[in-house]
């Protein structure tokens, strides 16, 4: 297995630990991480998204989900019941799970649904005024000429 040292990065930039933090999360082989449940992720519109989690077994009460530090939790939990019934074979998985999915910057969780065994999150990018795109016009007199006129 192949390990890198972000360390050197680190020391030679300020601001960009969360690209640092990025590229370590996805070298590093997270074992502890199951494919359980499973789930998609679409693009719905220029700046939207949805993750979609196949939670089959599962009511609305038994699903939570959470966004804490650009890190968007989802968890199910069924409560404890004495089933009585005897099963020969128990193919449908319902075990509790948590499952987490790094959210970039500006990107908010804005609805959740949940019908036919389907988890759906819609997520949208906002980005503020201040990192959108401006015009800025061009003025046809020289700044210097301006600056010496008004004096």
């Amino acid at each position: 297995m192949r390990s890198f040292d972000f360390a050197p990065l680190y020391r030679a930039t300020v601001g960009f630990d969360q690209i640092a933090d990025l590229m370590d999360r996805v070298s590093t082989n997270d074992v502890s991480q199951s494919n359980y449940p499973p789930y998609n992720i679409e693009k719905t519109s220029a700046d939207g998204y949805r993750i979609s989690i196949a939670v089959a077994g599962f009511s609305e009460n038994d699903l939570a989900i959470e966004v804490k530090e650009n890190t968007l939790y989802v968890s199910a939990r069924k409560p404890e019941t004495t089933d009585d019934n005897i099963y020969l074979h128990r193919g449908i998985a319902t075990r509790a799970f948590d499952r987490k999915f790094h959210l970039a910057d500006h990107v908010r969780a804005t609805a959740a649904s949940h019908s036919d065994g389907m988890l759906h999150i819609d997520l949208v990018r906002e980005l503020p005024e201040a990192l959108k795109p401006r015009r800025i016009e061009i003025n046809s007199k020289d700044p210097l000429q301006v600056g010496t006129a008004q004096n």
